[in-house]
Formats: C-alpha cells, sequence, structure tokens
C-alpha cells in the first residue's frame, strides 16, 4: 500500500528499493533460515552496502540523514516478508539497538563503531529484558559498577534478539540505589565474562536467534558508558518510541500480508458448490479486517509524522502498539481459519504468520503495560 498522505515519492522508491531486496534475497531463502535459527551475516551485509541501515543516521558516517518516517516506511515495506524472524532481526539492528549509540553516542564512539553497523559489518543487539524484568524496565537487577578506569558488569540479560550472533551489544545495568538509577553501555562480544548463556527455543519468530546472555564480572572501559551515567532509564524509554512504532509496522505489514493471502485463497478454493469468497460471513469478516488495518495503518503513520514534528508522542504510540499488536492476532488468526486445515500446515505462509504474530501484543511492551501508559496521561 502506498496511498498515506505522509510519504513523498522518495518513500516509495524506498518501498520499492525493500521489495526487491525481500523477492531476491529473503524469500527463496527464508525457509532454510527457519530451519537454522538465524539469518546469514552475508544477508544482512548486504542489505547494509545498499544503504538501508542508515537511514536515520549521520552522513558522515554512511548514512541518509532521513526521518522517522523514512524508518516507518522501511519498517513496513520489510515485513511484507512473511518470514518475521527476518524482519525483527533487521529492525532490531536499525531501531531498536543501534539508536542508543546514534541518539547517546560521543563522537568517539560513533567514530569507532557507527560506519560499520550502517555498512552491516557489526550487528547490534540491545540488552534490557532480564530474567524477572521486561516491560518494568526498573526492576533490572544486572549491575555495573565503576573501579578505576572501568566498569565491572553482573547479571543476566533475557530474550535478547540477535543475541547469538550480534558484535556489538548496548546493555543496560544499575548503577545506584535509586530504581531508575541505571546507565547503558557498550559491550563487544569476545569481552571476559561476557557469554551467551544458551540460546532460546521459540515458538515463532524461527529465523531470529535469541539468547540468554550472562554478564560474569565482566570489565569494560570507562569509555564503555554510554550516555550519562544514572540516565540510562531516560534513554530507554526516549528509544521505546521507535522500537514501538516499527513493531507496529511489524503489526500491519503481517496483517496486510494476510489479508493478500486469504483473498486469494477463498477465491480459488471451491466448497459448497462454489468459491468461498461466495460465502457473505467470509466475504464481510475480511472486509472488516481490512478497513480495521487500514485505520490502523493511518494512525501509525500519523504518529511518525508527529514525531518529525517534536510532539510527545508516548501516549499516541502506546496506543498504537497495543491496537496493533491485538489487531495483527485478530486478522491472522481468522486468516488462518479461513484456510481452513492448509493454514495448521508447516508449508503455508498463513501458519508461519500466525505463530510469529502472537509475541507482537508481548514484546516491546505487552498490551497491557501499553494501556497503563495511556491511562495515566489522561
Amino acid at each position: 500500500m502506498t496511498d498515506s498522505i505522509y510519504t513523498h515519492p522518495e518513500h516509495e522508491t524506498l518501498r520499492e528499493q525493500v521489495a526487491r531486496f525481500i523477492a531476491r534475497e529473503v524469500e527463496p531463502h527464508g525457509a532454510a533460515w527457519e530451519e537454522q535459527g538465524f539469518v546469514p551475516r552475508e544477508v544482512l551485509r548486504r542489505m547494509g552496502q545498499a544503504g538501508l541501515f542508515g537511514l536515520m543516521y549521520e552522513s558522515e558516517y554512511g548514512g541518509a540523514e532521513g526521518d522517522a518516517m523514512s524508518n516507518l516506511v522501511f519498517a513496513e515495506a520489510l515485513s511484507q516478508s512473511t518470514f518475521a524472524g527476518f524482519v525483527i532481526t533487521v529492525l532490531v539492528h536499525t531501531d531498536m539497538a543501534s539508536p542508543h549509540l546514534h541518539h547517546a553516542g560521543s563522537a568517539a564512539q560513533k567514530d569507532k563503531y557507527l560506519r560499520r553497523v550502517i555498512a552491516g559489518e557489526l550487528i547490534t543487539a540491545v540488552g534490557i529484558t532480564e530474567p524477572g524484568a521486561g516491560s518494568d524496565v526498573a526492576g533490572i537487577r544486572t549491575t555495573a559498577r565503576r573501579e578505576g578506569d572501568e566498569w565491572v558488569l553482573n547479571g543476566t540479560k533475557m530474550f535478547i534478539t540477535n543475541g547469538v550472533h550480534a558484535d556489538l551489544y548496548f546493555v543496560a545495568a544499575k548503577t545506584g540505589s535509586g530504581k531508575r538509577d541505571m546507565s547503558m553501555f557498550i559491550l563487544e562480544k569476545g569481552t571476559p565474562g561476557f557469554s551467551v548463556g544458551r540460546a532460546l527455543k521459540k515458538t515463532g519468530w524461527l529465523s531470529s536467534d535469541t539468547a540468554e546472555l550472562v554478564l560474569d564480572q565482566v570489565r569494560i572501559p570507562a569509555a564503555n558508558l554510554l550516555g550519562q551515567e544514572g540516565k540510562g532509564f531516560y534513554s530507554v524509554m526516549k528509544n521505546f518510541q521507535t522500537e514501538r512504532i516499527a513493531l507496529a509496522a511489524m503489526a500491519v505489514g503481517h496483517c496486510q500480508q494476510a489479508l493478500k493471502l486469504t483473498l486469494d485463497y477463498v477465491r480459488q478454493r471451491h466448497a459448497f458448490g462454489g468459491p468461498l469468497w461466495n460465502q457473505q460471513t467470509i466475504r464481510q469478516r475480511l472486509s472488516m479486517l481490512d478497513a480495521k488495518t487500514r485505520a490502523a495503518r493511518q494512525f501509525m503513520y500519523h504518529c511518525a509524522w508527529r514525531v518529525t514534528q517534536g510532539h510527545d508522542i508516548v501516549q499516541d504510540v502506546s496506543m498504537l502498539k497495543a491496537l496493533t499488536g491485538e489487531l495483527v492476532n485478530e486478522v491472522v488468526q481468522t486468516c488462518q481459519q479461513f484456510h481452513g486445515g492448509m493454514g495448521y500446515m508447516r508449508e503455508t505462509a498463513i501458519e508461519r504468520l500466525w505463530r510469529d504474530a502472537r509475541v507482537l501484543a508481548i514484546g516491546g511492551g505487552a498490551t497491557e503495560v501499553m494501556l497503563e501508559e495511556v491511562a495515566k496521561r489522561y
């Protein structure tokens, strides 16, 4: 879909570029990636070489200096792929992890890492969630204490996308006794004491690697503090808005694909003397789901536009995340139902979308948490 009033010709060029990349590099190989549990590094490098990993970043590091609208167009176009594990692998790198470096990194830190991040030579992950702290970011227990010219980190991170195969991690840790007294740190793969505790097996997103990370007396240079000491909570909260718009784009993209697949299927599948499309209840339910998807999509673009105008968007984005996380599950489950028995077969795209959609009402802020963020701002 290219009919948003908020987009311009350059956005449509980007959308077409992403579509070509998906058709050429992803769809023919995605099933194999599902089996192996990760996206090959060379594919990610090719995305970087194509200029798709630095849309919002400074040109001096190889970025395109775009805005939130460009990022949204990219995320929505990417989510036309039915392999959501690939989609989330990319979006964690572009919209959830590397923005911490972009927003809070010093000139020296950006000079050291950002060019290679944009080029796809370094893949990033963000370590916030823990076994006992997910949506409640202030509940993290990982600690960082200063010892001379070093920080010493101890703790465990859980459900970390790109956790196994990333090269660079942005990790949140408590640096004081206050509930929100935490800081962000840059952590390189291979640092002594830092290890992957285990790769995690998931219901969906099978081509994304997800891990438990263990930090056992990890010593890093004082220069690896990212941003101001004690201000990491606010950095995380700021970046959540970018992350949640990207997740909304995933949800909307999956709704669009599920509806397309199902419209094609019910027109071809015959039962009770004619195509399933002849059944009034099927036509009407798909029409309503399409209407809801189009409405959610326009709200999503409005949120991104408000970001470009400098507005406070926490309430709007919280609404958007809750709305789209629930909607994608409604749409995909109904579409799967209309596929009948074939909708339950691993060989079908609708079955994969059904598995992959479930987490969009959980990850990046569960629906219930999002609605509380909305309510507290009335």
